[in-house]
């Protein structure tokens, strides 16, 4: 009798295509949230809300309809499908505009990293999911590192220097809205395709944001509007609404969920090289040890736990 080959019972193979797909759907979301500094400039927040779901709402249109071994849609579903999308289309694209305007890039990218804590902290909450020390820290450094943001004095000639606190407040709520988003996420994917969940939360965003839209494109003059600043949209609604999400899904396919969660450095890191290196804002000591203490939260809260060998 042979012996079986030592060859079938090898490592399991590495899967770099779903490592980059998680890459580039966390690094995407930096970029999308550092560049809506320029595009809270030519447009004004509801009327840019407004457009983005119009525009990836025409993209998605073929997602909306159910799959063939997909149930229909039930009472309890519908009603998630709607604080989904209150909670993390809606209101967290107006909180984060806003904030974004109100302060810089950078700051939302530091601000951003505390995603995953607050995740931690609202699963504790609404899912009894069980708390570490670990994610404790995390929340600390996450606190911490938003805390020293806004208090740090900020090196001379920065335009955000005199950034008023309730710019911060607003990232921070966008912050939760995009927990809550990942929290209700949970209970919907058990029933409801990923696409056909972001199509369908895209319309409610639609339908929420279409009354301010509308009262603001009657005041708005779209023919003083560059358009480079035309493309910068359509690559914002696309991105926030449509490719990220699809990325992200694929790399989950093949990675778990915790050691999925690491990449979510990207997002930060890229918000803040955007700000940092295509709108000029200054990056000072108090920027860098703030935005050290959030990627340590990050790390802390997102970082797989070690398993103890069989």
């Amino acid at each position: 009798m042979t012996a079986p080959s030592s060859a079938a019972s090898g490592p399991p193979a590495v899967p770099l295509l779903a490592y980059a797909s998680l890459m580039a759907s966390m690094a995407l979301v930096g970029v999308y949230v550092g560049l809506s500094k320029l595009l809270v400039v030519a447009f004004p927040v509801f009327l840019l809300a407004w457009l983005r779901f119009g525009i990836a709402a025409v993209a998605m249109v073929h997602w909306v309809r159910r799959g063939p071994s997909e149930p229909a849609l039930s009472r309890h579903d519908r009603g998630l499908l709607f604080w989904e999308s209150f909670l993390g289309n809606f209101l967290f694209s107006i909180c984060m505009l806003f904030g974004v305007q109100a302060t810089s890039a950078l700051a939302a990218g530091v601000v951003m990293a505390a995603i995953p804590a607050a995740v931690a902290l609202l699963s504790w909450l609404f899912l009894r999911e069980r708390i570490t020390a670990r994610v404790l820290a995390a929340i600390a450094c996450a606190v911490l590192g938003i805390a020293l943001l806004a208090l740090a004095k900020a090196p001379a000639g920065d335009a955000s220097a005199s950034a008023p606190w309730w710019g911060y407040a607003l990232l921070l709520v966008a912050v939760v809205c995009e927990a809550c988003y990942v929290v209700i996420g949970k209970r919907l994917t058990g029933n409801v395709s990923p696409r056909r969940i972001s199509a369908l939360i895209n319309l409610w965003g639609l339908v929420l944001v279409t009354p301010l839209g509308l009262w603001q494109a009657l005041q708005f003059d779209f023919a003083a509007v560059a358009p480079p600043m035309w493309g910068l949209l359509v690559f914002y609604a696309l991105a926030a609404s449509m490719v990220t999400v699809w990325l992200w899904m694929q790399g989950l396919r093949h990675v778990p969920a915790p050691q999925a969660g690491v990449f979510s450095v990207l997002l930060p890191v890229s918000a803040a090289l955007v700000g940092v290196f295509f709108l000029g804002e200054p990056f000072g000591a108090g920027h860098a040890a703030a935005f050290a203490l959030a990627l340590a939260g990050l790390l802390l809260a997102t970082w797989p736990a070690r398993t103890p060998p069989a």
